[in-house]
């Protein structure tokens, strides 16, 4: 199992909260994503390493972006 913790900016509302859930949730490997909204925290809990520029993207299709990794 592999944990990363992400930043996104852009999200106002749960139905933001919602659109990243689920498209980072469709990255392949991807087991379990949280988002909280007041911080923007992305944590992504995954089968293994997961590429950064997927779930970037994935966030990118969620209409948000991805602005740092902690």
């Amino acid at each position: 199992m592999s944990t990363a913790t992400y930043t996104v900016k852009g999200m106002t509302c749960g139905h933001c909260v919602s659109f990243v859930k689920e498209e980072v949730g469709e990255v392949a490997g991807v087991t379990s994503v949280d988002v909280d909204l007041k911080s923007g925290r992305l944590t992504v809990v995954s089968d293994g390493p997961v590429n950064e520029t997927e779930i970037s993207g994935a966030v990118k299709e969620a209409g948000y972006e991805l602005v740092g990794v902690s």
